[in-house]
């Protein structure tokens, strides 16, 4: 069985979780909510404050070796407080260094400008960030959904369809390395 993690803490963008989260149980992966804090954490839907999920792990307590990938939810507030804490990083770090499938979504990718994992590759993410992105020698595009060696990268919650669909294909391929064996 796949195990996907999916890296968040309070202040995601709720569909940016949800709806990832239940595509990926729906075809039989095994889902983990990894946050900084155990507990629960806090969605943000529509300018306010939405439900609360329930956290699986705890960032210290796991290894990027017990996935086969990893997914970044957006939201604003969520990546600025996973950019700042080491273990997130590392974790992030630790799926790309093991070549397995990463996505991001919206503002998520700012937690991978911080892990240093962008440069040179192609992608997109919400269009306030473009610049960002762009400085850290990512190859920004404007396009729905953009996949670069088990990399997927959406815009905003209107490219869930499309990001959900190229999430399930790259956990579906495995890791990068594979597909040329």
């Amino acid at each position: 069985m796949k195990r996907i993690a999916i890296l968040a803490t309070n202040g995601f963008e709720e569909s940016e979780l949800k709806s990832p989260k239940e595509a990926m149980e729906k075809e039989g992966f095994k889902v983990d909510i990894v946050s900084l804090k155990s507990g629960e954490i806090k969605g943000w839907s529509d300018g306010n404050w939405s439900n609360s999920y329930k956290v699986d792990k705890i960032i210290d307590q796991v290894k990027a070796k017990e996935y086969n990938a990893l997914m970044l939810p957006g939201g604003v507030i969520n990546p600025d407080l996973l950019r700042i804490n080491e273990h997130a990083l590392q974790f992030v770090r630790d799926f790309f260094k093991q070549e397995k499938p990463v996505a991001a979504i919206c503002h998520a990718p700012w937690t991978l400008i911080s892990a240093d994992v962008v440069k040179g590759r192609k992608m997109t993410s919400y269009k306030s960030i473009k610049d960002d992105l762009i400085n850290a020698g990512a190859n920004w595009v404007d396009e729905e959904v953009v996949v670069d060696q088990g990399f997927v990268t959406s815009r905003n919650p209107n490219d869930l369809p499309a990001f959900n669909a190229k999430l399930i294909e790259e956990i579906k391929e495995g890791k990068h390395e594979e597909q040329h064996a």
